[in-house]
């Protein structure tokens, strides 16, 4: 009699292989695009990233951004990017429909054009991957639980692959155990990369994201470092992902106050705010070298943030993880209030802000693209062939799935499931999803066979 815990590898392996192929293959595919978008977008926007206007006239940054905002009625501008030689400086607009727009300006802060933000090779590859360009809650857990079902096909592939002895030098003898051995081989191989790949993207995701977040900011000195003042509102897709849901510093309230302002959202709402002009004399006094992103204050207490980020998403602005800084200026005298560096983090925001990176293929330049597309690649050669293993296998007419075993299913893979599960919540909410059913499917044979 085959070994239980093996059969039960073997049948869970084959349906959720069977489910979630498609989405695997998407993941994977949208990954690799993402991996390149830097390059691909440094030759599709050329004009906008290198390019002039070819006016000769030199406007300030402020005069820049009340002009875009002029020219792109109902968008206001919510960040500044600035980048390194010799890319340009790129402003990012919202409406009040939460739609972005992307402007460029040239080195006299002239408008070189604008791009719709939901349409850049850059958010089309993001979106794709983390939601399948469609969006909403349903279809972001749909994706994260792909990803965590990966990790249990990798794990009980190598299981499987041990413990049929599949890697010992054997003569097969039929084309479907050949292509079993080259599925288990390759499969193998690539185990250990793939793991670091989807554990290094789990952060993104919506709900293991939150759950690890929540973890980092319950534990600073673990995780996040947390600074005791106003929450934040604005926009903070720029700012480190170990910061991003920070606690910044206020600025002078009593100064706010003494005006009898409300509140304010973005360039032009504050009279008293300090100019972007001005702002950049404080970063340039601090040598804070570009790249950065400048996030406008959105409220009457709120600050100026200026990021410098490892895992941004925008090309050209990424820095070294230990370069990460996330800064915080009062929006009335410019005065630098405090900081956030990577020296700060904990160990969990540490591993993550050198992982994602990683994951996106930047952290070590071209090699690290490399090694990304060779993995990506070599995932879909083992997707391949274990559907070509099924296939060879297959009966006309039939599902052909692992037969189910008559004997109790093993404590050990119990054991393994539960741990994975705990591990990745999501995964364990599947599982009892996948148990009901499996009770359901139980319950309408035996009464058949009762009737019969």
């Amino acid at each position: 009699m085959k070994n239980t815990l093996y059969q039960s590898f073997w049948r869970m392996h084959f349906y959720a292989a069977l489910f979630i192929t498609p989405l695997l293959i998407s993941l994977t595919l949208s990954g690799i695009g993402f991996l390149f978008y830097t390059d691909v977008e440094d030759h599709l926007y050329d004009e906008y990233f290198f390019g002039d206007s070819g006016k000769t006239e030199v406007q300030s940054i402020d005069e820049a951004v009340k002009l875009a905002e002029e020219s792109y009625a109902g968008y206001k501008t919510n960040k500044i990017i600035e980048l390194e030689e010799p890319y340009n400086t790129r402003l990012t607009m919202k409406n009040a429909d939460g739609e972005e727009r992307y402007v460029f300006l040239d080195d006299n802060n002239q408008i070189i054009g604008g791009q719709d933000a939901g349409y850049t090779f850059a958010n089309i590859m993001r979106n794709l991957h983390s939601s399948l360009f469609i969006g909403g809650t349903f279809v972001n857990y749909l994706v994260e639980l792909a990803s965590c079902w990966a990790v249990f096909l990798l794990l009980s592939g190598v299981y499987m692959t041990f413990k049929a002895k599949l890697l010992k030098k054997t003569k097969q003898t039929n084309k479907r155990q050949k292509s079993r051995k080259f599925h288990a081989i390759v499969g193998t191989i690539i185990t250990i990369p793939m793991l670091v790949l989807i554990f290094t993207g789990l952060p993104w995701s919506a709900f293991m994201g939150n759950y690890i977040y929540q973890a980092s900011q319950d534990h600073p000195s673990f995780g996040t470092p947390l600074l005791q003042q106003q929450p934040p509102t604005s926009d903070v897709s720029e700012i480190p992902w170990a910061t991003r849901q920070e606690i910044p510093p206020t600025s002078d309230s009593g100064h706010a106050a003494h005006h009898g302002m409300e509140t304010n959202t973005g360039c032009g709402a504050n009279p008293y705010q300090l100019s972007v002009e001005k702002l950049q004399h404080e970063i340039d006094a601090m040598n804070i070298s570009k790249p950065y992103a400048i996030i406008y204050p959105t409220s009457e207490v709120g600050v100026y943030t200026v990021a410098k980020s490892s895992n941004t998403g925008v090309t050209g602005l990424d820095v070294s993880p230990d370069e990460e800084t996330t800064m915080y200026f009062d929006q009335y005298s410019g005065k630098f209030i405090d900081k956030v560096g990577y020296e700060d983090y904990g160990i969990l925001a540490k591993w993550f802000t050198w992982g994602i990176p990683l994951h996106e293929g930047h952290l070590f330049g071209w090699p690290n693209k490399l090694i990304n597309l060779l993995v990506c690649l070599a995932f879909l050669v083992v997707i391949a062939w274990g559907v070509r293993t099924w296939l060879l296998r297959k009966k006309k007419g039939l599902l052909s799935a692992p037969p189910k075993i008559s004997q109790k299913v093993s404590i050990p893979f119990i054991v393994f499931m539960i741990v994975l599960g705990i591990l990745m919540p999501l995964f364990g909410l599947s599982l009892i999803a996948v148990v009901l059913i499996e009770i359901i499917i139980n319950l309408v044979s035996k009464n058949k066979k009762e009737v019969n």
